[in-house]
């Protein structure tokens, strides 16, 4: 099952791809009602109502799903680690990045001025949880988990590295892309069988794949859970291989200008438009 969120008039609307006119030529978009919490909730436990019309295909698309708290993950491919010169984890790096940086795909990501050489880019595997539950067995974390989508956890180097937590520095204003669909985790029966591509401008920066993370899906979902209860609507990004901007000699930091496109397949390909914020100025 895939499943997106549109920009109605009326309101926020969950919709359904048509498995039968699905292809080539795109996707068909069936609605599923305006996105309540209570639909959300029940979209995630794989209860979704009977599909409607076909939605407009004009409408504005947004993040797949409107997270209930994002958990992000450090240094959980031994390649980025290693191009961060930083020691390889003995546990997972956990942080919370702030939900009102979440936008969807096609949505700009805007570089503040006083951080314009310093925007970076880390393409990486999103899990949404279904099921709530703490202390969750890691041979039963994958039954917890409602879908995939892809996210993109941009963050501004020069503070992440200025400060010894990081929820500031990657929770500003468009700082979390995340898109562009749903995809429901019976579509995907192996989270450490999938790859990972980020290209900026066109151009290849990150290759990986999840077979490579050092904490798997089901450990990290085990490991949070130790600490905190999950909730339908957590939303878990599972870092990223190496390739970022920051590493690179001379550094290639996101320009307003460019695009990021990160793929994964067969959820899709997240593009974001990368634009100056613009500031407003008092009287």
């Amino acid at each position: 099952m895939r499943i997106a969120r549109f920009a109605a008039p009326e309101g926020i609307r969950f919709a359904v791809a048509d498995a039968a006119q699905t292809g080539a030529e795109g996707i068909r978009w069936l609605d599923l009602g305006l996105a309540t919490p209570e639909l959300q909730a029940a979209v995630l436990a794989g209860r979704s109502p009977l599909p409607g019309a076909e939605i407009w295909p004009e409408l504005p698309i947004l993040a797949p799903v409107a997270p209930n708290r994002i958990f992000a993950i450090g240094r959980n491919y031994l390649a980025h680690a290693k191009e961060r010169e930083a020691k390889v984890p003995a546990i997972p790096i956990v942080w919370v990045k702030l939900n009102s940086a979440v936008v969807g795909d096609g949505a700009a990501i805007l570089v503040p001025a006083e951080h314009a050489q310093a925007i970076d880019y880390e393409g990486e595997l999103a899990v949404v949880i279904a099921k709530p539950g703490r202390r969750i067995p890691e041979e039963s974390a994958l039954g917890h988990v409602a879908g995939y989508t892809i996210a993109n956890d941009v963050t501004a180097r020069d503070a992440q590295d200025a400060m010894p937590q990081w929820t500031l520095p990657k929770s500003m204003a468009t700082f979390a892309p995340l898109g562009p669909h749903f995809l429901s985790a019976d579509e995907i029966p192996d989270p450490q069988a999938l790859s990972i591509e980020t290209r900026v401008g066109g151009e290849v920066r990150q290759q990986g794949a999840t077979k490579d993370m050092i904490f798997s899906v089901a450990k990290l979902i085990s490991f949070i859970s130790t600490y905190v209860e999950l909730a339908p609507g957590d939303v878990i990004e599972t870092g990223t291989p190496a390739g970022i901007g920051w590493q690179r000699k001379p550094k290639k930091m996101l320009q307003p200008g460019l695009e990021v496109e990160v793929r994964i397949e067969p959820i899709g390909l997240l593009r974001n438009p990368v634009q100056a914020e613009e500031t407003a100025s008092g009287d």
